[in-house]
């Protein structure tokens, strides 16, 4: 289970995050909705450790991952595919992957598991991120997360700028990774993409807890989604 725990945090003096509680259980998709500037990228951020908390804790499986420094995170099993994906453009597929290996010392096994979820990245080793389409690039930063074998899996707009098919892919892996007992927070724009698969959604407003509800209510009446979102 990921929890935060009454989280403060922000850029500077800057204050965005206050007093933020939230709870991810294994096998479980948690979708945290709210509007521009509300403070989901930086609660991503401060899971991370990218950004230091003022106050709070965030706990993965019982131990507070808070106190660590940000490249020890992903070691306690922590992956995060951040909005952008932030790939190494200029090293190949293969060595992105190596890379997300190396964090938790996974070996082949875990490379071909992996590859069995993405085959189109099979066919693609020796190529260089950079040249990779838009999906494909997505599908590399969701792979290389993959790779550490992780217990919690952040996504930050993971469909941003994709097709329809390349969304679908995505969501199918997410839906596995669910199956298999990871703990999943997912930021999405795609309102109705994301209630397809979220089992609960938490709302945050100006960094502040809003309401927590499973995904089910808002299928029902979308309405809720358009008072706090405003889509």
């Amino acid at each position: 289970m990921l929890e935060l725990d009454a989280v403060n945090a922000g850029y500077g003096r800057a204050q965005v995050l206050r007093d933020l509680s939230l709870k991810v259980e294994a096998g479980e998709i948690l979708c945290l909705l709210g509007r521009n500037g509300a403070g989901k990228t930086t609660t991503m951020q401060a899971i991370m450790g990218l950004l230091p908390l003022m106050s709070g804790r965030v706990v993965l499986d019982g131990a507070e991952v808070s106190r660590l420094p940000p490249h020890e995170v992903p070691r306690h099993g922590i992956g995060y595919i951040p909005q952008g994906r932030r790939l190494f453009s200029g090293l190949t597929v293969a060595q992105n992957l190596e890379i997300g290996l190396r964090v938790r010392g996974s070996g082949k096994d875990v490379l071909e598991e992996v590859l069995d979820l993405f085959p189109r990245l099979r066919e693609r080793m020796d190529q260089k991120a950079q040249t990779l389409s838009g999906g494909e690039q997505q599908m590399l930063a969701t792979a290389r997360a993959l790779c550490l074998r992780p217990k919690a899996l952040l996504l930050d707009e993971p469909t941003e700028g994709l097709q329809p098919s390349m969304i679908e892919a995505i969501r199918q892996v997410i839906v596995k990774m669910r199956a298999a007992g990871v703990a999943i927070l997912l930021v999405e724009q795609r309102v109705d993409a994301v209630l397809s698969v979220a089992d609960r959604v938490a709302f945050i407003e100006n960094g502040r807890n809003g309401e927590v509800m499973p995904a089910e209510a808002l299928r029902q009446d979308h309405s809720i989604v358009d008072r706090y979102v405003g889509v």
